[in-house]
């Protein structure tokens, strides 16, 4: 391969910070490990992928998306709703990561600048899906806190639920939201529900 893939070895190694990327409004819950954003995207463009194929969409394409859509905050850090409220404007995900993909060879950065743009602008059924997900997968984590005694965690399940759009994401969100967070466990093991 003839162009230099320096660039991309540094954004790789950026992404991995992620992995301890605090996702931070869940501190306002009352949780004192909250998952990383890499947690969050990879569930999400697991679910992204199942919502689309539900919505006629196209599944892969909405987890590609899914898996980018947090990719900025290896800069900007993960700023929760209320954060939001105060640096509107300041970082828009769209020029972060023009700056991360500044230097990667072209067809990477356009073809990453693409898909972010393509969420941010939630004009596809992908990207649309992808949305849904991100919320859906907010609040399951949500459900999971809960679950685990973090009683605030009920405001994002709310919050995160009146947010979803397709009329798959809200069928799954009510199918949630009507299963326990341990009940694959049981099933699993042929025990009752």
């Amino acid at each position: 391969m003839s162009e230099d893939l320096t660039a991309v070895a540094r954004f790789l190694y950026e992404a991995g910070t992620l992995k301890s990327t605090r996702r931070s409004g869940w501190w306002m819950a009352g949780v004192k490990d909250p998952e990383s954003v890499a947690d969050h995207s990879w569930r999400t463009a697991l679910i992204a992928s199942i919502i689309a194929k539900l919505e006629g969409a196209d599944p892969a394409r909405a987890a590609f998306l899914a898996v980018w859509h947090d990719s900025q905050e290896t800069r900007s850090g993960d700023v929760n709703h209320l954060g939001k409220k105060y640096t509107e404007g300041e970082a828009d995900p769209r020029d972060i990561t023009a700056d991360q993909v500044a230097e990667m060879p072209k067809v990477l950065a356009e073809t990453i600048q693409s898909l972010v743009a393509e969420y941010e602008a939630k004009d596809s059924p992908e990207a649309i899906c992808a949305r849904d997900a991100d919320k859906l997968e907010c609040m399951i984590q949500g459900v999971e806190y809960r679950d685990q005694g973090y009683a605030n965690a009920q405001r994002w399940i709310d919050n995160s639920r009146g947010r979803i759009t397709t009329r798959s994401g809200q069928a799954l969100a009510d199918a949630v939201l009507g299963t326990g967070s341990l009940d694959w466990l049981r099933s699993a093991l042929g025990e009752p529900l």
